[in-house]
Formats: C-alpha cells, sequence, structure tokens
C-alpha cells in the first residue's frame, strides 16, 4: 500500500473577492451545485465554507499527483458531508480515474478555518 497526502491553505478574503467581484460564474465554475446549496446555507460562514472547500479541491489534485490539469478539474473533486458533519470526497470523470489507476483504496480529508484562513489535508491510500 502506498500513502498520498495533499494539503492546501487558501485566504478566505481571496475568496470572498472572486464571489463578489465575479458572482454566480465564479462559483458554478469552481463548485458543483451540492457544494453551492450546503455554502450559501452558511449564511455567516458561507466564504469560510467556500474556501474550505477549495483548499479541499486544491490538497486532493495534489495528492493524486496531477494538480488541476490532466483532465482533473476543480468540479471533479466534490465535497460532501455525512449526516455526522464529516467532510467527504466524491471524485468524478478525470479525478475519479486517475485515482482509480492509482489503485485508489481510501480517502480522507479534514477541514479546517478560522476568519482568516481556510486549510484541507487529504490522504489517499491506494495500492499502485
Amino acid at each position: 500500500m502506498n500513502i498520498f497526502c495533499g494539503v492546501d491553505m487558501v485566504e478566505i478574503k481571496r475568496i470572498k473577492n472572486s464571489v463578489g467581484k465575479l458572482g454566480k460564474s465564479f462559483v458554478e465554475k469552481v463548485f458543483t451545485s451540492q457544494e453551492i446549496e450546503y455554502c450559501e446555507g452558511k449564511r455567516s460562514q458561507r466564504y469560510q465554507s467556500y474556501a474550505a472547500r477549495f483548499a479541499a479541491k486544491e490538497a486532493v489534485s495534489k495528492a493524486l499527483g496531477t494538480g488541476i490539469s490532466k483532465g482533473v478539474s476543480l468540479k471533479t473533486i466534490e465535497v460532501t458531508v455525512s449526516e455526522s458533519g464529516k467532510p467527504n470526497v466524491v471524485l468524478h470523470d478525470g479525478a475519479k480515474e486517475v485515482f482509480e489507476k492509482m489503485g485508489g483504496v481510501s480517502m480522507d480529508i479534514s477541514l479546517t478555518h478560522t476568519q482568516e484562513y481556510a486549510a484541507a489535508f487529504v490522504v489517499l491510500l491506494c495500492t499502485e
């Protein structure tokens, strides 16, 4: 078994500025409809939620070894939340293909944020 890790940290004001400047076009380009619904439901922590998910997408792309390229786009990496509140990653299309080629067995992610920064750490367990 091989372990692959990825980490990323995002300044929340960068996401807030992008949402403010580009609005719906930015949000819909980066996030899935389920992610948008979750973040918009977080009213007072909306930007922290978007930033944490953006950091998660970057962290996962780093763990996959591709970055945001080679068929892995921001929307092919989705962060969902279990009933208990635990974040989970769902991969689609190119990101899913890369994970499967790596012999992906499992993936765990941790998200955190302060008023200024959001961060994500991901661990992949793979057979290849």
